[in-house]
């Protein structure tokens, strides 16, 4: 390609809004064109990358075994129906209606639409195993658009889809999957962890995220230094203490905390380790009838060591919890406790509470936790002496750096990063309430087993520039670069010479499979290399009158910080080799 004959639009500064460096560098490249509130045109240089990122996902897609399909944007939503999601998912859902007043959702994900193929197509136990995949625009209408294509609406996925004839074959066309992402990552030249992680409202067993590691990545990334064990936030167990538990050494005592309502404030003023205090954290779950009508609610006391923090995700798995809660209202902590909140804890309550202690909690002696008094706080609180053992103790909370890693092989630390891949065993969550069901070998009908695997294809050049940039600008990986390299020739337009070496390298490149771009716009020097410093190609060589009597000519990877001279008769084979390295 020639510069002359793309379209180059580069900018100065990033709108005001651009909050992360890939969105500022993406709109001030000129990538993405912002449309409405989290969505994007892609313009011709973003649109490269992408295309390029989908052709390593679909040559690992159909390596992997699994056949492309695409399927619509607009669905039916009585399929959503079927599966219970149309009224689940809330309002990042999009619905809309036809001109029929028919109900229909602007998808940001197939499992519906892939589901009823399946059960109209496959009907035995030969055809099986199946994974059909699409690379195709989603909608999510998010409450908080923000980052660029990180969070926006509009994007495009790819989603695959799995469907097996028992849990042990789908769980090997899991692993099959999850080795192709291994593959396509690997491809893409990026620093990335899968982790384990929760299923969440997709469901599902087995599940992984495919994370590239930034420190302005949203998620928590967990893994272990000295092994292989690596996490999200969500799924990472804390463990118990070592124990046991050791003995009470101090008296139960009422102690004043005149205006110190939090655990910081406690320990500070008795002058205790956080970790000594046990913070109240107040939760309720509503009784219904068989009609669905709210009759009461029940509260449940949560108690963490003041130092951590709730795992909503791990509570939401606990039996009582499991099926929803909320956090209590002010009336009724106070017909539970007799207190406002700052000075909760499990003495001297008004009414019983479902107590839940965390595993850590269950292991400490001589805690300090709500006297349940404006102002006071209890001191040396033991359990079996002070109140009765826990009657459930649970993993409630977040991990935190130096925790014991749960293989047992060293302790974990943590890091930022962005998902931008995930891949689960869906089991039979969606062939059950669709009915999608094949016949075994007896002739008996068997409900298919699933898959789900998605790859945000356009987060993903957004997640690559939060890892690969500098103050100049973006620094691509040659996998996904626009284009791997650029030829600069200064002073084209007045040099017969410099003309006639720039247009043969070109050619030459061409030649040999280099996605290269020939800048012929006759821009100065400094704004030819600042455009693409932004922009990001990872090569570029630059031909100089002075350099070409010399019979030298410039190269310089967007890496490194001074140009390399090479002889001009072998700069070609100079580049295959830096692209072949």
């Amino acid at each position: 390609m020639k510069a002359s004959r793309f379209f180059v639009s580069t900018l100065k500064e990033a709108p005001a809004d651009a909050e992360v460096a890939s969105h500022r560098l993406m709109m001030r490249a000129g990538m993405i064109k912002k449309v409405g509130t989290g969505i994007y045109t892609y313009m011709p240089m973003g649109l490269r990358v992408i295309r390029k990122v989908e052709a390593i996902v679909r040559e690992e897609m159909n390596r992997a075994g699994a056949v492309e399909m695409t399927m619509p944007v607009v669905q039916p939503a009585e399929l959503w129906e079927e599966s219970g999601r149309f009224d689940k998912m809330g309002p990042e859902l999009l619905r809309i209606k036809d001109r029929h007043d028919r109900d229909f959702v602007v998808q940001p994900t197939s499992e519906e639409v892939v589901t009823d193929i399946a059960r109209q197509e496959i009907r035995s136990y030969k055809q099986l195993p199946k994974n059909f995949y699409q690379i195709q625009t989603k909608f999510r209408d998010e409450r908080r658009p923000r980052f660029g294509l990180m969070r926006g609406r509009e994007f495009i996925m790819k989603d695959a889809y799995s469907f097996d004839r028992d849990l042990d074959a789908a769980k090997a066309s899991y692993q099959a999957m999850a080795q192709a992402y291994r593959n396509i990552f690997d491809r893409f030249g990026l620093r990335y962890r899968a982790v384990a992680a929760d299923s969440g409202a997709i469901g599902g067993d087995l599940s992984e995220e495919f994370q590239v590691i930034a420190a302005t990545g949203e998620d928590a990334i967990v893994y272990c230094p000295d092994s292989d064990y690596a996490a999200n936030m969500e799924k990472a167990e804390a463990l118990a203490p070592a124990g046991p538990r050791p003995a009470a050494a101090n008296a139960l005592e009422k102690t004043p905390t005149p205006g110190k309502s939090t655990c910081e404030d406690v320990a500070v003023l008795l002058g205790v380790p956080l970790a000594t205090t046990v913070k109240s954290l107040v939760l309720a779950t509503d009784i219904v009838d068989e009609a669905g009508n709210i009759t009461g609610s029940q509260v449940w006391l949560l108690l963490l060591r003041g130092d951590h923090e709730m795992n909503e995700i791990k509570v939401g798995k606990l039996p009582g919890l499991d099926k929803g809660f909320r956090f209590a209202t002010l009336a009724e902590i106070d017909a539970h406790f007799g207190c406002k909140p700052g000075y909760l804890g499990p003495l001297n309550l008004k009414k019983p509470v479902k107590l839940v202690a965390d595993r850590e909690v269950a292991l400490m002696a001589d805690w300090i936790t709500g006297a349940n008094e404006i102002d006071f706080h209890m001191t040396g609180v033991n359990w079996g002496r002070d109140l009765p053992e826990p009657e459930l103790v649970a993993d409630l909370r977040n991990v935190i750096a130096g925790d014991a890693s749960p293989d047992g092989k060293g302790v974990l630390a943590i890091e930022r990063g962005i998902e931008v891949g995930h891949v689960f065993v869906l089991g039979t969550k969606y062939s059950k309430s669709m009915n999608a069901t094949f016949l075994d070998e007896a002739g008996k009908p068997q409900f298919l087993e699933m898959g789900c695997y998605g790859i945000g294809i356009t987060r993903l050049p957004a997640a690559a520039i939060e890892q690969n940039h500098d103050e100049r600008g973006i620094i691509w990986p040659d996998a996904i670069a626009p284009f791997t390299v650029v030829v600069c020739p200064i002073g084209m337009d007045r040099s017969a010479e410099v003309k006639a070496a720039a247009e043969a390298l070109y050619e030459e490149l061409l030649a040999k499979g280099v996605d290269v771009l020939l800048d012929d716009r006759g821009e100065r020097p400094g704004a030819m290399f600042a455009d693409w410093e932004l922009i990001g190609v990872p090569h570029r060589v630059v031909i100089s009158d002075r350099g070409l009597k010399e019979g030298q000519l410039e190269y310089q990877h967007r890496r490194d910080t001074a140009a390399t001279k090479v002889p001009a008769a072998g700069i070609a084979d100079f580049i295959a080799g830096k692209l072949a390295a």
